[in-house]
């Protein structure tokens, strides 16, 4: 530790004179991870937004390395050294990984790029991330949970002093993750500063030296880590005590609503079968690659299958687009919120009658109907906005899934697949979810959960059908459902090879 390197003083924000941030206070020393907790909308993105110069303060002064910060501009921030990682990705999907990583910084022979420098330096961060990606790769090309990788090389490349990890790890696997804590720890013993956002309260405890919770743009508290569990920060968070996470298991139906035969996808899935049964929770476990999302977006038309048949209610269908999945009363909710979830430009009513629309239109659209429809999503997901005409981009990261969620229910889906639906959202608001599809089960809609998280695959299914690059390598059901034999079948030490 070196002293503060960042000396906050009093910083508010209104929008609209609204204030989201109130009074807040903080002293960072060099080298210190410092953790930052709070619901969705406690004001969290909002003050990381103030320090790498995105918004600038209603009140309050920032200090950096002993001198007041004047101008808030990101272009400031990163001449000071801070840098952001982005809970939403800051990538071009048309360039290549290296282009990406040195935009706007490239290595140079005279007047010409020397690609043949930034290939092989993206190579050395990539490797220092233990990640195998093309760095000549285009990004589009990627998974979610490369590019979160990219994101990651990219802060490195720019060898910050201050760093702003912004739910770096919701797509990370337990592997990937432990590489990214190593490398904060290298970076900590040089001296970089870290501020670490995280709804996982577990990697709170792990990795940073002192915690502060937000609540309603309020400071609540700064603690050391060591004076504060897992159990006190959840309540230090939502102001009370937190019931029971996950609702009890619902008993498995006989009825079958969906049977998938031997669905292969060329260099993607190999003979996947599985079947769904009616008001049934199906888990979906893997490491990443497995061919968990591969599956989803083979179900609803996203991809072709090469060989294979689906049947829904005992009748084989035929799903060539998501629009064909709609009208079999199909729905998907994407891992990748802001590249096919939601419009950020859009508003709440907009978002959530997106693939609804016909619902709500004869020759006109019924307004009053739409309106309706989004504040019933409103009040039962409890989305915190000032007003349904609210446009998604100032919303937080939890906020803006609720309300994917509510866009992919209002089809009305008899059968609901999930990918990671708790991605970016607060331990109460993750209960909430839970409880939500546990009512829908009970209603009799099915549904496929797709998730990286294990704590939450045991917690709510009932079967969990488990892959590794491609293939189903166990499904699992009672007793079987816990983390040992997963990880057993994930890694291909148990079940097909």
């Amino acid at each position: 530790m070196g002293g503060d390197i960042l000396r906050i003083e009093g910083i508010s924000k209104e929008f609209s004179k609204v204030r989201v941030l109130n009074n807040v206070q903080l002293d960072i020393e060099k080298g210190e991870v410092v953790g930052i907790i709070g619901e969705n909308g406690a004001g969290k993105s909002t003050l990381i937004k103030i320090i790498s110069g995105i918004y600038t303060p209603t009140e309050g002064e920032l200090y950096f390395e002993g001198k007041r910060i004047e101008e808030f501009n990101p272009l400031n921030a990163r001449k000071l050294g801070i840098s952001l990682i982005p809970q939403e990705f800051n990538l071009i999907g048309e360039l290549t990984v290296f282009e990406n990583i040195f935009l706007g910084k490239e290595y140079r022979k005279k007047v010409l790029l020397n690609k043949r420098r930034m290939i092989e330096r993206t190579k050395e961060l990539l490797a220092e991330l233990h990640t195998q990606i093309d760095p000549t790769e285009k990004i589009q090309n990627l998974s979610v949970a490369q590019k979160q990788m990219v994101e990651i090389a990219k802060s490195l490349a720019y060898d910050s002093k201050f760093l702003i990890m912004d739910e770096p790890t919701t797509v990370l696997t337990g592997s990937e993750i432990e590489v990214l804590f190593k490398i904060m720890n290298k970076l900590k013993e040089r001296g970089v500063t870290i501020i670490y956002i995280s709804h996982k309260l577990k990697e709170i405890k792990t990795i940073c030296d002192r915690v502060m919770v937000l609540r309603d743009g309020e400071q609540i508290v700064v603690e050391a880590i060591e004076n504060v569990d897992e159990h006190r920060m959840a309540t230090l968070m939502v102001g009370r005590e937190l019931s029971q996470i996950f609702p009890p298991k619902l008993n498995i139906a006989d009825e079958k609503v969906l049977e998938v035969e031997n669905i292969s996808v060329r260099g993607k899935l190999k003979d996947i079968s599985f079947d769904l049964r009616k008001g049934e929770i199906l888990g979906f476990a893997g490491l990443v690659g497995a061919g968990r999302t591969e599956m989803a977006e083979t179900l609803i038309g996203i991809r072709k299958k090469s060989s294979g048949a689906v049947r829904i209610n005992g009748k084989e269908v035929t799903i060539r687009n998501p629009g064909d999945s709609i009208r079999k009363k199909l729905a998907y909710l994407s891992e990748d919120r802001q590249g096919t979830g939601i419009i950020t430009s859009f508003d709440i009513i907009e978002n959530i009658t997106l693939s609804s629309l016909p619902e709500y239109a004869r020759i006109l659209i019924d307004h009053k109907k739409e309106r309706a429809a989004a504040q019933y999503y409103v009040d039962s997901f409890k989305i915190k906005a000032a007003s349904l005409q609210t446009a998604l981009e100032f919303f937080s990261g939890g906020n803006q899934q609720k309300v994917s969620l509510a866009k992919s229910l209002d089809t009305k889906p008899e059968i609901l697949i999930v990918d990671e639906p708790t991605r970016g959202i607060d331990v109460n608001a993750k209960r909430e979810i839970y409880y939500f599809l546990n009512e829908l089960a009970q209603k009799g809609i099915s549904c496929i959960f797709i998730s990286s998280e294990l704590e939450e695959i045991i917690g709510m299914c009932s079967r969990v059908v488990v892959m590794k690059e491609g293939k189903i390598t166990g499904i699992l059901q009672g007793n079987d459902i816990n983390e040992e034999e997963i990880m057993l079948h994930a890694t291909g030490l148990k079940g097909v090879a």
